[in-house]
């Protein structure tokens, strides 16, 4: 079976795209978890009998083996296992994985190379194992260290698993991430500084601070749970940043926080607009030519996913972006970025002028959201707090 055509939208007669290639970035799904979280909308699946770890593997070297034309030539900056559950696969699987990534792509001397784990997944030999095979950066799912809090989400371990897992991460690899969670149900503010302080007291290089959002399809968009309001939420989001920043992090994302030097260089690719190639089940790519920006989907479901990449093809779909909507599509990410980015960005990864938006900016200008001079493009701190209202503009 042969990959899907592109289907050009009728408003993009006029192509665009950037003069140079952007930066490129490989991204990895594992689609399995122990346990789906109630609050969770990716694309994950519960791990209800034995996971085909050896044939997904082998999927993952395929559809990687299937797009190497599309980014020929090109060297990757940094890989970046998600999921689902990727603590869930052997150290062995992830060895060979990498392995093969190396044999089919070239790699850049630092490539960062980030494995995202669960507290209740992992032990030391898994760590010492994972490291062994190139990871560099391990981002833990810490969410909560109370374990009431953890309970209502539905994570499968406790402050005392948080703890542990954070520790030994902390001490095993140069980089980590600890992923917190707040405005969770029933949660004040005091709880929320106290998880803040604790990730705090650790020292990761990152912390990842997430407001809860009930997200369509999920059990608790069906069922939600009691949460804070929006003035509550509101000040546990102030008084986290305040804290942090007090510890020496850097607020440079909308919910990101790093110490000097140690932000996510696979995310901030994605906020700057840059290229990505996605693998495994239900995987996006966006990747750039001469003449076109297009995106991609990999098969969703696993079992279909396995089967359509061994006897066909991984993608499931692929389209070109129109030329109006481009604007948009980098502001999304872009503007998520606190200290914005050079005005010459624009044009660089888009291949529009900067000029084709000026109005628009203007008007963010003069509605208190942005800030724009020769040398810098960024949101102010309404523009921070209202970061939707900002972007719908660039949709007009």
């Amino acid at each position: 079976m042969s990959e899907p055509a592109i289907q050009p939208d009728a408003t993009s007669v006029l192509s665009s795209a950037p003069t140079q290639p952007p930066p490129l970035s490989l991204y990895i799904h594992i689609p399995w978890c122990v346990r789906k979280c109630p609050y969770c909308d990716f694309n994950s699946h519960e791990s209800r009998s034995e996971i085909p770890e050896a044939a997904y593997v082998d999927a993952l070297i395929a559809d990687l083996e299937q797009s190497v034309p599309r980014i020929w030539g090109r060297r990757v900056h940094s890989i970046f296992f998600g999921g689902g559950t990727p603590s869930l696969f052997s150290p062995e699987a992830i060895d060979r994985i990498l392995s093969n990534v190396r044999a089919l792509v070239q790699l850049s001397t630092d490539c960062e190379i980030t494995l995202e784990a669960n507290p209740g997944t992992v032990d030391a030999a898994h760590f010492r194992g994972y490291r062994a095979a190139g990871v560099n950066r391990l981002s833990l799912g810490i969410q909560s260290f109370d374990s009431s809090y953890l309970q209502k989400l539905g994570r499968i371990h406790d402050e005392t698993q948080a703890m542990a897992a954070a520790e030994l991460a902390l001490g095993t690899f140069d980089a980590v991430n600890l992923d917190v969670m707040y405005a969770l149900p029933g949660q004040n503010l005091e709880h929320a500084l106290a998880d803040a302080q604790r990730a705090c007291e650790l020292q990761p290089a990152h912390l990842s601070f997430y407001h809860l959002t009930l997200e369509p399809n999920t059990p608790f968009h069906r069922t939600p749970p009691a949460l804070p309001d929006d003035d509550t939420s509101a000040t546990m989001q102030e008084a986290i940043e305040a804290l942090l920043t007090s510890h020496g992090y850097a607020h440079y994302e909308t919910s990101a926080f790093a110490q000097r030097g140690r932000q996510c260089r696979h995310n901030r690719n994605y906020w700057l607009f840059g290229d990505y190639l996605g693998i495994g089940a239900g995987a996006h790519s966006k990747l750039s030519f001469h003449d076109r920006i297009t995106r991609e989907s990999r098969h969703k479901h696993p079992k279909r996913y396995l089967e359509n990449t061994m006897h066909g093809s991984a993608m499931d779909q692929q389209w070109q972006i129109p030329r109006d909507e481009l604007p948009f599509e980098f502001m999304m990410n872009a503007l998520r970025l606190t200290d914005g980015f050079e005005p010459a960005l624009f044009e660089l990864r888009t291949g529009l002028p900067l000029g084709s938006i000026t109005s628009t900016l203007q008007y963010a200008v003069d509605k208190g959201l942005l800030s724009v001079t020769p040398t810098r493009i960024a949101p102010t701190l309404l523009g921070q707090r209202f970061l939707n209202e900002l972007l719908q503009l660039f949709l007009d």
